[in-house]
């Protein structure tokens, strides 16, 4: 481990604004439940920076998607088309709500969904396509929208990963007919935990306030027609969102300064894939900076992780294929289903320190560390 930094986490948040005097005026109003007035500010304001009409906040980002599935009706046998390679919390949604999940395989240069495969995928039974932004580029949303719509489709975009980033200058979260965030602290924007449902439809918003908050009646409290979740986010989570919102601008540069560096250091190193700059429609935001070893390297992500952590360096692994989960391999589900991209880059890839606090020697070493490990196999 280097003698002169201390180990450098994969993820530190910046929290230098806004964040303690809000949640100083909480404590002090008393306001720290989901009744808070930060909770509306919040969803507003969330709302208005993607341009949709309705925010609905929740406790985290995995909710927000259980909420969204029921909101949208699909139930027992309804198929949704989502990616191979995203975090359980795409597919687990899906089936706690009866649905099938019916994978695509990654492209191999964005990591996103190869929209090229979507159509193949549909049958009858097909209900809604699940879009996940990867690490730092949108999917192609044209091309999602189009098939959606031929097919007569919901779209559920996952946005958890883009707060700031764009689609052809549009928003990314105000794309279909629901979409989500996630305000974990290696997000550009956290509460700690939380989450938001975003969508157009009033009845939508509306249905989601109703699950989050147990399906109380409104005539009648404690009284249910259906059964709903405690997904309530808390005004101290809000105040934090709040105070975070007010520098999405500022955090969107300093990201895309850290991919800059990571760039500048790595960009001529055989024997890796680093993150796309940029596509027809969208230069990367970096929420994580991302690494694929070539086949040429002689070990895979985990051995370079743990080589990396010996350098003083934390690092974490790239998501794993929904179909090699051992959950829904027990389950039955997609028995004898391959997706090789998906495969590779989960067993190849993995993402240096990337949080909002990293600082220029920190992305120094970290590169250089990641070049050593590379210089000595």
């Amino acid at each position: 481990m280097s003698a002169t930094l201390p180990f450098i986490p994969v993820n530190e948040p910046l929290l230098n604004g806004n964040e303690e005097k809000n949640l100083i005026e909480c404590i002090r109003t008393g306001w720290i439940s989901s009744e808070g007035p930060f909770i509306k500010q919040f969803e507003e304001e969330m709302a208005g920076t993607v341009n949709r009409k309705f925010g609905v906040a929740v406790s985290n980002g995995s909710v927000a998607l259980d909420a969204a599935i029921v909101a949208l009706d699909l139930s027992v046998g309804d198929e949704v088309i989502m990616p191979a390679f995203t975090i359980i919390s795409c597919a687990a949604a899906i089936v706690r709500a009866g649905a099938v999940p019916v994978l695509v395989d990654a492209d191999p240069v964005t990591w996103n969904m190869d929209v090229s495969k979507i159509t193949e995928k549909i049958t009858a039974r097909t209900k809604a396509i699940m879009v996940v932004h990867i690490y730092g580029l949108p999917t192609d949303m044209d091309k999602v929208l189009e098939i959606a719509e031929a097919h007569n489709l919901k779209v559920i975009e996952d946005a958890a990963e883009m707060h700031g980033q764009t689609y052809k200058g549009k928003p990314c979260g105000s794309f279909g007919d629901i979409s989500t965030f996630s305000f974990y602290p290696n997000k550009h924007i956290t509460t700690g935990e939380g989450g938001m449902i975003l969508t157009d439809d009033e009845e939508l918003a509306e249905r989601c306030r109703s699950l989050r908050n147990l399906c109380f009646k409104a005539e009648q409290r404690f009284v249910h027609d259906e059964i709903g979740w405690n997904l309530r986010m808390t005004n101290l989570q809000a105040a934090m969102g709040v105070a975070q919102l007010e520098r999405l601008s500022e955090f969107v540069g300093l990201k895309r300064k850290m991919g800059s560096l990571y760039n500048s250091q790595l960009e001529s190193t055989t024997g890796i894939q680093i993150p796309h700059y940029r596509t027809d429609y969208a230069d990367n935001i970096y929420w994580v900076y991302g690494i694929v070893l070539d086949e040429s390297v002689p070990f895979d992500a985990k051995e370079a992780m743990k080589r990396l952590s010996a350098e003083g360096v934390g690092s974490r692994p790239f998501f794993w294929p929904m179909h090699e989960q051992p959950v829904f391999m027990r389950s039955g589900l997609f028995k004898n289903q391959n997706y090789p991209v998906a495969e590779r880059i989960a067993r190849r890839g993995f993402y240096l320190p990337s949080g909002m606090a990293i600082t220029e020697s920190q992305i120094q070493h970290s590169a250089a560390s990641l070049k050593k490990i590379l210089n000595a196999r």
